[in-house]
């Protein structure tokens, strides 16, 4: 017997006759003796109508009233998934995010887990029931609704493996595991057998879309193993797990992209110590979160500084650059929202040199110009024209024979 602990995203679960299909394929494991822990995401769709809502009442809609409004949906998928386990005649029982007792922070729309309370859900497995939780939300120390953000269901399913000590948790998705890029953009993408869990943080806070980085994060801090695979086929996946030599022996093992995000130069910023806090600083305690940090030297005294910011945080970002520069006497500030990120990733970057070499050869010969570029021991970043996205995921990806299990280091 194995406790299993299953998440199944909105195209799953878009309409009753696919909740009634994943209450059969998660009854097939609990009549084989296993204890089931089900997440659901809210149905196809049903996220986004609430988000147009919110804003036809609020420009910028209330936090807490929209977490209150956004955790709606995930409490219908599961009450309709429990009904459709009973009536084959199982037993099973849904359960939010605050009966769990899955403990936020206070942070609305963007709430990070501190603790699970995993006591009611062994109650109900000791009476052999099918325990459904929602995804997405929990609820913080004053007692409020919270919600987790975009891609929350995945790293509310890995925080109960965690929690739970589950054997395996499975991420069930509209694809059928993680691809070495976007099948969309290019025909030649092939299905990954297995990655390590840093390589798939790097995907994940890159673009890639197949998990949430959170997700990943508390899978590699409690060794929960991963299984990334399709609704609709039973076709074995991905695993994301520990990484092992094999992993190590391939130099890239994936091409990713993120065109959500944008950037903001802040010119002829005097070049003191403290100037770098004063900007970054306002810009935290936001929330927002700041990827790529390039700082050009003009003079003795001046500098310019450029970063990058998630697309949807664009707005408030520039409104708070607009009061810093003011405060810290810059010449003029910026932004550009039409710019894309393109990485590499894998780790046997590590032990294979050239990598970085190779990438900015193909991007040049591609005519791209690279703008920033961002480094770890395990990816390279660039950002580029949105324009030319496409083509630098398809050229990256033929550079390195990403097509190929077993490709030779590129040439």
């Amino acid at each position: 017997m194995a406790l299993i602990v299953q998440k199944f995203g909105g195209t799953s679960v878009a309409d009753p006759e696919k909740i009634k299909s994943v209450a059969r394929r998660v009854m097939e494991n609990a009549r084989a003796g296993n204890q089931m822990v089900v997440v659901l995401s809210a149905m196809a769709g049903e996220t986004n109508r609430f988000v147009e809502l919110a804003h036809q009442m609020q420009k910028q809609p209330d936090p807490r009233e929209f977490d209150m409004l956004l955790s709606t949906g995930e409490q219908v998928t599961i009450a309709l998934f429990a009904m459709a386990v009973k009536a084959a005649g199982m037993e099973a029982v849904s359960l939010l995010g605050d009966q769990v007792k899955i403990k936020t922070d206070s942070r609305h729309t963007k709430a990070r887990i501190k603790e699970i309370d995993t006591s009611l859900i062994k109650k109900h497995h000791q009476d052999n029931k099918i325990v459904v939780v929602a995804g997405f939300q929990g609820v913080s120390e004053d007692n409020q609704i919270t919600t987790l953000g975009r891609g929350g269901s995945d790293t509310t399913a890995v925080a109960l493996a965690a929690a739970l000590q589950a054997d395996v948790c499975e991420i069930y998705t509209d694809v059928e595991g993680v691809y070495t890029t976007d099948p969309n953009v290019c025909n030649k993408a092939r299905k990954i057998d297995k990655i390590s869990y840093d390589e798939m943080l790097e995907l994940a806070s890159l673009g890639a879309k197949v998990l949430d980085i959170r997700s990943v994060s508390f899978a590699k801090r409690y060794n929960v193993p991963l299984h990334v695979r399709s609704t609709f086929t039973d076709t074995e996946g991905t695993w994301v797990i520990e990484e092992d030599k094999q992993m190590e022996s391939l130099p890239v093992s994936g091409v990713t992209y993120n065109k959500n995000e944008a950037r903001i130069t802040i010119s002829k910023v005097p070049d003191t110590p403290g100037t770098a806090s004063k900007i970054f600083t306002p810009i935290a305690d936001a929330g927002i979160v700041v990827d790529v940090i390039i700082q050009n030297t003009r003079s003795s005294d001046l500098t310019d500084m450029t970063f990058t910011v998630p697309l949807t945080d664009y707005d408030q970002a520039m409104e708070i650059v607009a009061k810093v520069a003011d405060d810290i006497k810059a010449e003029s500030y910026s932004g550009d929202k039409d710019i894309a990120k393109v990485s590499i990733v894998g780790v046997g970057m590590r032990n294979h040199s050239g990598i970085a070499t190779t990438m900015f050869r193909v991007l040049a010969e591609e005519g791209i110009n690279i703008s920033m570029i961002s480094t770890s021991e395990i990816k390279v970043s660039c950002v580029i024209e949105e324009k030319y996205t496409e083509l630098a995921v398809r050229s990256l990806h033929d550079a390195f024979k990403l097509d190929k299990e077993n490709p030779a280091s590129p040439e």
